[in-house]
């Protein structure tokens, strides 16, 4: 069957980029359209089956609406291929597959519902849905799941490229953004990635709308009107992750296995570093046994999210000197409620958009080691434009820097005003969130264009 043949009800396809923080935004978003619209509206949600085996699990399906609907497209990965252990090799190869997987995907989607395609939202990373939906005469709304910081850098790329290298001489709607925090795809390289990113600032006019995984609050006014320019419709639909007001306490015999919640309950009141660095990647061994060594010394108790097989490269001994009162390891913890857990003091993080939104949603100010990616431009926005944490010295953990940074945030009067600040920007996040606030609006918009095109 014809993807443009067609019928009265509305039949919307999402095309995801099964990697790293994108998935879940993407998800939740399309959850919160399939419970605004009408049941007859049906979603497509393409997307690898790795990634939807742990979306649409047996546990989770019972949240989802059940006018969405997921497909799985081709990974790109060989057959017998082994993965060697790169994040980007599994990014390079499905962007190989693309969009060959996607429109495969779309045609069983139309052919087992019966509807033409009536509108395309993407992660915006897939600059290639533009001229798709172009071809099949539908909207396109992609969704830009970074920061808005990061897509200002990939909108200009090409002005980037050409006047900033080899020589830095600054731009004004990055003013607060060095060189060296721009993402890796944004320096001049051959991967997939980086080409596909690169043609950001010329597709923005295919686009009906774009919606961002964002405040328009906690943005620069320079930034928010530079983006309106570019694009028919703007939509800072809020944070797609953190939850706003944020999520009440459970008990932890349903909730958490690990015992973090329990645990937290017998510590004083913002007095405990949480750690995690997401699910990618990881600081050097190096810079683990200096984050464990700078934990043992301080006496700060904390919180450490980490891995299992990340365990060996910490300090011999260490794991065992933890006494229960000091420090606790545990392989996963439910972040957002830790975060909204009084007795946090300070989150030692990645920078990852997903982690800065949820502490910032929690008002918890952040020491940041960026690791790749938009995590520099994040965290850069974590220290010098909120003024709501600090990057490590020197870019990578050592004793003497996390001690610094500890002292600095739990301990001074700067890391008082940065928690002050942390207070005031959960309360601005909080009313934009609100009834009347204007993520509201914005989502409001949103529905009202994929039901009216």
């Amino acid at each position: 069957m014809s993807v443009i043949e067609s019928s009265e009800q509305r039949h919307v396809a999402v095309l995801a980029f099964p990697f790293g923080g994108h998935i879940k935004p993407l998800l939740n978003l399309v959850c919160r359209l399939a419970s605004s619209t009408s049941p007859d509206m049906c979603f497509s949600f393409l997307n690898s089956e790795g990634s939807n085996n742990l979306l649409f699990s047996e546990k989770s399906e019972s949240n989802i609406p059940s006018n969405i609907k997921h497909y799985n497209v081709s990974d790109g990965v060989p057959k017998n291929h082994v993965l060697k252990g790169h994040p980007m090799e599994a990014v390079e190869l499905f962007l190989k597959a693309t969009p060959a997987n996607y429109t495969i995907g779309i045609e069983k989607a139309v052919a087992e519902t019966g509807k033409k395609v009536t509108c395309l939202i993407t992660d915006a990373f897939l600059v290639f849905a533009g001229e798709m939906a172009q071809n099949w005469g539908v909207p396109w709304i992609p969704l830009w799941i970074p920061m808005p910081c990061n897509l200002s850098a990939h909108i200009y790329t090409d002005l980037i490229r050409s006047k900033l290298f080899p020589n830095y001489v600054g731009l004004d709607r990055l003013s607060a953004m060095h060189i060296a925090d721009l993402p890796e795809e944004v320096v001049p390289c051959d991967s997939l990635l980086s080409q596909m990113l690169s043609q950001m600032g010329r597709v923005l006019h295919q686009m009906t709308a774009l919606v961002l995984n964002s405040y328009q609050e906690i943005n620069s006014t320079l930034l928010n009107n530079d983006l309106k320019s570019k694009v028919p419709k703007l939509l800072n639909v809020g944070f797609l992750t953190a939850s706003l007001p944020a999520v009440p306490m459970v008990a932890p015999s349903s909730s958490d296995a690990t015992g973090c919640l329990s645990w937290l309950d017998e510590q004083p009141a913002s007095s405990v570093a949480y750690i995690c660095f997401g699910t990618i990647g990881a600081p050097s061994p190096n810079e683990m046994i200096a984050l464990a060594e700078a934990l043992e010394v301080s006496g700060v108790s904390f919180l450490w999210s980490l891995k299992d097989n990340f365990k060996d490269l910490l300090p011999r001994g260490f794991v065992e000197k933890i006494t229960y009162k000091h420090g606790k390891l545990v392989p996963w913890a439910p972040q957002a409620q830790v975060l909204a857990h009084t007795a946090i003091g300070v989150f030692i993080t990645h920078s990852g958009t997903n982690s800065v939104y949820e502490s910032v949603a929690n008002g918890v100010p952040m020491i940041c080691r960026p690791l790749f990616g938009d995590q520099r431009m994040n965290g850069r926005m974590v220290d010098d434009v909120w003024g709501i944490g600090v990057k490590i010295e020197g870019g990578i953990l050592t004793k003497s820097g996390v001690l610094k940074s500890l002292e600095l945030v739990l301990g001074s009067e700067q890391g008082k005003k940065m928690r002050e600040k942390a207070r005031a920007l959960k309360e601005i996040v909080a009313e934009a969130a609100g009834p009347l606030g204007s993520a509201v609006q914005d989502f409001t918009t949103f529905v009202d264009v994929i039901s009216l095109h």
